[in-house]
């Protein structure tokens, strides 16, 4: 379980990088032949993590409900991040993984709601949650490399 988290830290740990070091102008920017941007993938892996592993056991969620509501599935970007979204996404990108491990050490997740994702993977715990996860993080960073590649 221990190598899932790890797995993840790695993943936001580059998502941080291209976060912090791409331009908002190009972060913005939706290239020709794509419906989002490098902006919204980041932010959305923030936001699919916390519904897998937080709202599928019945828990309450670690980022506010208005990220949740301008990022997850089914929502475009809306050609706007303030500074202070960047921020909070920038922090949320490790403490959410970070608190995610320590409450799976814990014990805190104890129920879940079975869930059929639309890659037809149907989780059944906690555990099937934050493995789909990563699987699900990989898919949108090769999005994002794809994305930087057409800016």
């Amino acid at each position: 379980m221990k190598k899932l988290f790890d797995i993840t830290l790695q993943n936001r740990k580059i998502l941080y990088k291209i976060l912090k070091n791409t331009p908002e102008e190009q972060l913005l920017k939706i290239p020709d032949g794509y419906r989002n941007n490098i902006w919204w993938n980041i932010a959305h892996v923030v936001v699919t993590q916390q519904l897998l592993v937080y709202k599928m056991s019945g828990l309450p969620l670690l980022i506010p409900n208005e990220l949740v509501d301008k990022f997850k599935k089914g929502t475009l970007p809306d050609g706007n991040a303030t500074d202070q979204e960047i921020e909070s996404i920038k922090e949320f990108l490790f403490s959410t993984v970070e608190r995610s491990a320590e409450d799976y050490e814990n014990g805190l997740f104890k129920n879940y709601e079975e869930y059929t994702t639309s890659a037809n993977v149907t989780l059944r715990n906690v555990l099937d949650g934050i493995a789909f996860n990563v699987f699900h993080e990989g898919l949108h960073l090769g999005t994002i490399l794809s994305l930087q590649k057409s800016l």
